[in-house]
């Protein structure tokens, strides 16, 4: 008995080894494991800022406070990697020493990232801007990240022979050695790291330099040129591309499903924040937001089959719960230390400079995109481009009737406290004018009454395919049902003074209109949308076609009238009505004021009421559609017919 007991152990004990010698052969097959922190659309955000996230005010990002987290991350693990997916800069007023410090590009390698990627707002400054960046860089002799772009057409260009910028670039891209993919060792790992440049981010360059190829054929090729010359583990993609609502257009989508042999795609350009990644087959698609709001941590490890799986995933919030790199902010601040006296004194300001106080809760940038609806952030803005025109001190006399923001040129919010001049800069930060200093400026045109009509239609048929088209206007107001017919969805629109009394618009008058410079670089985009139905023709006061924008651009003793200018201007012409000195926000911008009316009805009165000229010529183009069909009906009715009776002649 004591004997078979024994025999029995004996088997039991072989059989535990047998099971965990056989779980060891796993865990040694499937042994690798990587961390890796990812950033994207940084944007010149290297200081922490004033922004509302999930409706409260607070303090968030910051890369003193980035480096925090990631020694912490690399304490842990050493072989941590840290990578970027573009957009590092324009954003806030650092950019506005881009091409003389590079503080944007140099601040990325003092964080430890070890490869970054271009983004559309590299280039809003030109090749020449952007050239310039990369020389100060280099000069600098800080340590900086790879830069990496497998799309870049040099071999067409060059058939076409390079011009002078391409050229430019060309060369400085050979100086800083810009590659197409880096091969990274992390411990044991073997990562081949690429990045690409977006067929949408192309898009949103003013006028870029540079011939790209189709994203998803140059990784395609890439990774087949990684297959056969390299020995890796993995494949991360860093792709300024990314992803969105409409699976046509979500880029990285498409990229995972196009090129399966991707393990990781980092995904910038669309600033979404995803709290789990996104899965194509074996390939995740991470994001982690705009702006260093929250640091991307993702934990992958090898399985036996070679196959990568996410085995933890996380956002870490940077908050004011993270205490400050003191050495990171040192560097930070001595690299800005020149933006009050090379940029803002010639405005008057200086970045800490507080222009009101703000107690109303204001919608967020993503709002200004995401909601369709009137939204008080595109309102002030609105509003502070008409207030800036007419108290200019050599204002023409002539009023300003309307005034346009679209969301695409709004980068951030007002939080609740002391609005600064830095905050104002943030909430547009775009461009460059034709002067060579920082900010788009405001432009002046004129438009007819019918135009404006469709200025409003854009914003209510168009909008939803071109988010970035949502509009948000002073002196036009409109209703619009969102059950209507497209092109037809507006049901009354008007012209409301600054005093509030309302007048019809009449179709063949000209009216005055103010927005930015960028704004008219976008109504190819609108117009292409609409096929051409929804065309505006900008003109000069004389109602003669406006042929140079620059020639509509508003000076004020001698100067461009920025666009941030403008806000600033108007902010500080609040009243105080608490008496402390400093003007406080109207507490009218915390309530609609009928500039966007929403008539979400499906009554046919409603539905067909007030039609315009579209809803006229969609219905011809349905009547003639559904003539042509049934007149196939017949004819094809009639052939049968006609076989049928030769079939039985014959059969007779």
């Amino acid at each position: 008995m004591k004997k078979t007991w024994m025999c029995l152990l004996s088997v039991l004990m072989l059989t535990v080894l047998m099971i965990a010698g056989s779980n060891v052969n796993d865990v040694q097959a499937a042994g690798k494991q990587v961390d890796i922190l990812f950033l994207h659309d940084l944007h010149s955000h290297v200081n922490e800022f004033a922004t509302v996230e999930n409706g409260k005010s607070q303090m968030m990002g910051g890369f003193a406070k980035l480096k925090t987290l990631i020694n912490e991350a690399k304490t842990e693990n050493p072989d941590t990697l840290v990578l970027d997916a573009g957009d590092f800069s324009m954003g806030t007023l650092v950019q506005t020493v881009f091409e003389d410090v590079a503080v944007e590009l140099r601040m990325l390698g003092a964080l430890d990232i070890e490869a970054t990627t271009l983004g559309n707002h590299e280039f809003d400054y030109g090749a020449k801007g952007l050239a310039n960046m990369f020389e100060a860089a280099m000069n600098s002799g800080d340590t900086l990240p790879e830069l990496l772009v497998c799309n870049i057409d040099w071999e067409a260009m060059k058939s076409e022979g390079l011009t002078e910028e391409q050229e430019l670039l060309y060369n400085v891209f050979e100086e800083y050695g810009v590659k197409e993919y880096t091969v990274i060792e992390k411990g044991d790992v073997k990562i081949a790291v690429m990045g690409v440049f977006g067929e949408d981010c192309f898009d949103c360059v003013v006028d870029c330099a540079l011939a790209f190829e189709n994203p998803i054929e140059a990784v395609k090729e890439t990774v087949a040129e990684i297959e056969k010359n390299e020995d890796v583990d993995m494949l991360v993609c860093i792709s300024h591309s990314g992803t969105w609502d409409d699976p046509e257009k979500s880029e990285d989508e498409l990229l995972a499903k196009a090129v399966p042999q991707l393990d990781l795609i980092v995904s910038g350009h669309t600033h979404t924040k995803l709290d789990e990644p996104i899965v194509h087959g074996s390939t995740y698609i991470v994001s982690a937001a705009e702006y260093g709001k929250y640091l991307g941590n993702a934990s992958m490890s090898e399985t036996s089959d070679g196959v990568w799986k996410m085995d933890n995933y996380e956002l870490i919030t940077v908050d004011t719960s993270i205490v400050p790199d003191e050495p990171t902010q040192q560097k930070i601040d001595e690299l800005t230390a020149q933006i009050d006296e090379t940029y803002l004194a010639q405005f008057g300001y200086t970045q800490d400079q507080v222009l009101c106080n703000n107690d109303v809760i204001f919608a967020t940038s993503q709002d200004t995109s995401e909601l369709h609806t009137e939204v008080n952030l595109g309102s002030i803005m609105a509003d502070a481009y008409a207030y800036a025109v007419e108290n200019a001190a050599d204002w023409d006399g002539k009023p300003v009737d309307v005034a346009v923001v679209p969301a695409g040129t709004i980068r951030d919010t007002y939080a609740v406290g002391d609005i600064t001049v830095e905050n104002v800069f943030n909430s547009f930060s775009l461009g460059i004018g034709e002067d060579g200093v920082p900010g788009y400026p405001l432009i002046s045109v004129y438009l007819t009454g019918a135009e404006l009509k469709i200025v409003a239609e854009i914003d209510a048929s168009i909008s939803d395919l071109m988010t970035t088209a949502r509009l948000y206007t002073y002196g036009l107001y409109w209703n619009y049902n969102p059950n209507r017919m497209i092109l037809n969805k507006v049901t009354e629109s008007r012209l409301v003074s600054a005093d509030g009394s309302v007048s019809e618009l009449e179709d063949d008058k000209l009216y005055r209109v103010v927005t930015d410079f960028y704004s008219s670089q976008m109504l190819g985009g609108v117009t292409d949308l609409s096929y051409g139905l929804l065309s505006i023709v900008p003109k000069n006061a004389d109602g003669t076609p406006i042929e140079d924008y620059m020639d509509a651009v508003i000076t004020t003793e001698g100067q461009e009238l920025k666009a941030w200018v403008a806000i600033a201007q108007y902010m500080e012409s609040f009243e105080d009505t608490d008496g402390d000195g400093t003007a406080n926000v109207p507490d009218t911008y915390a309530t609609e004021q009928g500039r966007k009316v929403v008539e979400n009805s499906k009554k046919i009165g409603d539905l067909l009421k007030n039609p315009n000229k579209y809803f006229f010529m969609i219905i011809g183009v349905v009547v003639v559609l559904i003539f042509i069909f049934v007149l196939l009906i017949v004819l094809i009715v009639k052939f049968v017919k006609l076989i049928v009776r030769k079939i039985r002649k014959k059969t007779e």
